[in-house]
């Protein structure tokens, strides 16, 4: 399924893009000419492997924030219940063997270094590497699906800060595909695991008023959610709403999941769903994007609903977030409703998922046309450069960043 293409926009008067190939340097929105990448860059977040990894990994993900020791410990606990081992680096390999096998079926020679922002491998070493074996221009795969400062902006501002401390800027540049939180590589996972999860309710005799559906996705600072997307301005701006680009990219997918379900599963039409948010670790007294998943769950029993399935919406695999955030909180506060729950399944390494990032890379070494590209809601496809100003971070402005028009 495919809406019609959004429309391309004129790079701004000094839209010249750093650190990017020839073909995406001009600003245009859509790089719609061959570009000869020689490797890929799987780009994500990085974890812990063990106990003495985990305040150092905290530290990192915190840096500049001045926050002590005895606060991390907070949130270190969620890394110790699971032995101080994230499962984000175990999931990142598997990821890159199965993008290797699906460019080796394709006959693509493209190698696949993979780098972390916050623990070993780190992009630094990814980066240094490929360049060491001669390969120069590399197109970049991060590991998050929508727009906000830190699941796309921080990435490129990775990109940028790499290649300006190792001094390969210049001999090196770094593309980056579309946001794909609406490809429907990406999408079909949750088509599949959302009508599992109600079919299996719907046997159950359960009607659609006693069945929900929670989307869940990290929660942003609500300043940094209203900065996600084009700006004002730009002639891809659109009146996103309270929680930018960021959250119209969720409400749109969750809305084309549930047309799925309840076009394929008899009893389904009428299932009500929502939007929720969940990891929220900024102060009180900063506005957060809600409501909160717990929060949700334990309303729904006043409301007559018997069963929830919460999708992981906003993970590409099951991340600490997941793994503590819904399969232990969320799942403690159903069973306190005394609610039936299922948590539907992330992407991971879905068959589906391995070829649409693959199709992605292929959009960009083949200079596929935007109307060509496929997307499942109405602000697809999303652009190849990002616009100016675009997911700005309220508290450190804006640094320099690969992949888009400054700032």
């Amino acid at each position: 399924m495919s809406a019609p293409a959004a429309p391309q926009s004129s790079p701004a008067e000094a839209g010249i893009v750093p650190f990017a190939s020839p073909a995406a340097a001009s600003g245009a929105a859509h790089v719609e000419r061959p570009v000869a990448y020689d490797a890929i860059l799987l780009a994500s977040f990085g974890g812990p492997e063990g106990q003495d990894d985990v305040i150092p990994f905290l530290r990192n993900v915190t840096r500049g924030r001045g926050i002590p020791d005895e606060r991390l410990e907070e949130v270190a606990h969620h890394y110790r219940a699971f032995g101080g081992v994230s499962p984000i680096n175990a999931q990142n390999r598997q990821l890159k063997a199965a993008i290797e096998g699906e460019l080796a079926r394709r006959g693509l020679d493209l190698p696949v270094y993979w780098g972390n922002r916050n623990w070993a491998p780190y992009l630094d070493e990814a980066v240094t590497d490929a360049a060491a074996c001669g390969y120069t221009n590399l197109i970049a795969i991060a590991t998050s699906a929508y727009s906000s400062f830190s699941s796309c902006r921080q990435y490129r501002e990775d990109f940028a800060r790499v290649l300006d401390d190792t001094g390969l800027a210049g001999a090196v540049t770094i593309d980056k595909v579309r946001q794909f939180f609406d490809h429907p590589g990406f999408v079909q996972p949750f088509v599949d695991g959302v009508r599992d999860a109600v079919a299996g309710f719907v046997a159950e005799g359960l009607s659609p008023s006693e069945i929900r559906v929670l989307f869940s996705t990290h929660s942003v600072p609500t300043a940094d959610a209203q900065r996600s997307g084009p700006r004002e301005g730009d002639d891809l701006h659109r009146e996103w709403g309270e929680g930018g680009a960021y959250a119209a990219q969720h409400e749109a997918v969750a809305a084309y999941v549930m047309a799925e379900v309840a076009a394929s599963v008899p009893g389904a039409a009428g299932i009500g769903w929502k939007l929720v948010y969940q990891s929220r670790s900024g102060p009180a007294s900063q506005p957060w994007l809600e409501p909160d998943v717990n929060d949700v769950i334990a309303g729904l029993p006043g409301e007559g609903v018997k069963a929830v399935a919460i999708v992981p919406l906003g993970f590409v695999s099951d991340h600490m977030e997941v793994l503590w955030d819904l399969d232990t909180e969320a799942m403690d506060a159903a069973a306190q409703a005394g609610l039936a729950v299922v948590r539907t399944q992330t992407p991971g390494v879905d068959p589906a998922f391995v070829s649409g990032l693959v199709d992605l890379v292929e959009e960009r070494l083949n200079g596929t046309p935007a109307a060509e590209r496929p997307h499942v809601t109405r602000f697809g496809p999303w652009f190849d450069v990002c616009r100016p100003a675009c997911c700005e971070n309220v508290r450190a402005g804006f640094k320099p960043a690969a992949a888009g028009i400054a700032p």
